[in-house]
């Protein structure tokens, strides 16, 4: 399991264009699994806290339960379409997964369960510089950024 500073030590171009994709916008989509192990999606927003990936859970949520009972997870950027035109324009989506470890109560004005992340995965998918090919990039810790090329 690596932290979001492993990735930014490790691969800080990468880092870099993973983190301006989670925050292009405010609403990102968390995957977690429920009491009988089928999944369940969230809608979810979440903070590069220093070092750290960070993450909340409102009181009474079953998406914090779900983290506290198993707490494998994925969570995906905010997406958005190809600009018209201009396919390799499109500045792609981006993916972590890990394990949530509960730090503590969120403070402040949000009552809630805080977590941050243990990432053994972040993903980067995007069209090539020419626009007519798919390039995916995923990193896993103690492992060379592989790149990825589909039509």
């Amino acid at each position: 399991m690596a932290s979001w500073n492993d990735v930014e030590r490790e691969e800080p171009e990468f880092a870099a264009r993973v983190r301006s994709r989670f925050d292009a916008g405010k609403h990102k989509t968390m995957a977690t699994l429920r009491a009988d192990r089928s999944p369940r999606i969230s809608g979810i927003e979440v903070e590069f806290d220093g070092d750290e990936l960070t993450f909340g859970s409102m009181p009474g949520a079953r998406k914090g339960a779900d983290l506290v009972r198993d707490p494998r997870f994925a969570l995906h950027s905010p997406t958005a379409d190809p600009p018209d035109g201009d396919p390799s324009g499109w500045a792609g989506e981006a993916k972590v997964a890990g394990r949530a470890v509960l730090v503590g109560e969120l403070e402040g004005e949000a009552s809630g369960q805080l977590f941050r992340a243990d990432l053994d995965e972040v993903v980067l998918t995007r069209l090539t510089d020419a626009g007519d090919r798919l390039l995916i990039e995923v990193w896993r810790p103690g492992v060379a950024l592989r790149r990825v090329e589909r039509d």
